[in-house]
């Protein structure tokens, strides 16, 4: 063998141990920085170099030359996934791409509660979701939307039950109203069913009820009680006269006091002008709220007011005499 072909051959070889140590290195040496877990959000028709400006960004990676040269290799430019992606401190190219482009995307912890209108609860979807608030709403305020799930626009809110879900980033409108029907339909067990009927009202209307006992006391113990007082007052034929009914008529949620002026709007939310429940929940109630009126202390108290010392705590009463005796202790302002 002349000189010439062992010194290129000799090149070729060194070449490739290069090649193989700086590819290797490429492909399997560990390339998230720092030691903490890195998440990325990358969006529905994201390009390759959407996906670096994003790994850039987000300071993911020690090395991005040695991530895109492996990224070519395993041609993720044509199987880019959208998603919630947590990439584990430690993880080498070949681990990232691999979980990107399988589009084994990461769930999330999504929190309802604390919604007075359906506005507000497009509003917080958007706050977990790629899709936004606007999105959210137009789908939510359809009336098909809500009459595809036996609701009207007024009690639609009833369908969605407070707690913390885990969903996808991804997770489309569609989707988010179909997997809320889901638990609806899980919350509602026989039991609860069963205990509804024992005072005659339906789902939507325990969930009104609780929506008002939600606004009413922040003070779990007494809640059942406040839910006989309505259930009482609803089997007597009486108004409910509550005031956070009215509150939500007049549209302006900062109102501490209601005033007399305030019992004058003229909204089927009034309960001090009109007769029975209004037409739907004037907030999504918590979980203690929904169980109190499920559960609803059975007594015979029609009246209840706050107590005079400031506790926060409600006094109850059989007859009006009795309440109007409770109202004079309290404080005047």
């Amino acid at each position: 063998m002349s000189k010439k072909i062992k010194i290129g051959l000799g090149i070729v070889l060194i070449l490739g141990i290069v090649a193989y140590f700086f590819g290797g290195k490429a492909i399997f040496d560990p390339n998230i920085k720092g030691q903490q877990d890195k998440e990325i959000f990358i969006p529905s028709n994201a390009t390759i170099d959407d996906v670096k400006n994003i790994l850039k960004e987000n300071d993911v990676l020690i090395n991005l030359a040695s991530f895109e040269v492996v990224a070519g290799y395993m041609s993720y430019s044509k199987n880019i996934k959208p998603g919630k992606y947590k990439l584990i401190s430690g993880m080498n190219n070949k681990d990232i791409i691999t979980k990107l482009r399988s589009g084994d995307q990461d769930s999330q912890d999504v929190v309802i509660n604390n919604i007075r209108l359906i506005s507000d609860l497009a509003g917080k979807a958007a706050r977990y979701f790629e899709s936004d608030s606007l999105t959210f709403l137009e789908y939510l305020s359809k009336p098909e939307t809500a009459a595809e799930y036996g609701f009207n626009h007024e009690n639609f809110l009833s369908l969605f039950i407070p707690n913390t879900y885990e969903m996808f980033w991804t997770t489309k409108p569609e989707k988010f109203v179909n997997r809320m029907k889901k638990e609806s339909d899980k919350f509602w067990t026989q039991e609860r069913k069963n205990a509804l009927a024992k005072n005659n009202i339906s789902q939507t209307e325990a969930y009104i009820i609780a929506s008002i006992v939600e606004k009413e006391s922040n003070y779990d113990p007494e809640r059942p009680t406040i839910a006989g007082v309505y259930l009482n007052r609803l089997k007597a034929g009486e108004k409910l006269q509550a005031d956070p009914t009215v509150v939500y008529a007049t549209g302006d949620f900062s109102i501490q006091r209601v005033l007399y002026s305030h019992l004058k709007t003229d909204s089927p939310y009034n309960t001090y002008m009109y007769a029975g429940l209004p037409p739907g929940p004037i907030c999504m109630p918590s979980l203690a709220s929904l169980e109190a009126v499920i559960h609803a202390e059975a007594h015979k108290y029609m009246f209840f007011c706050a107590k005079a010392d400031n506790s926060g705590i409600h006094a109850f009463a059989e007859t009006y005499d009795e309440h109007q005796k409770m109202q004079q202790l309290l404080p005047l302002g």
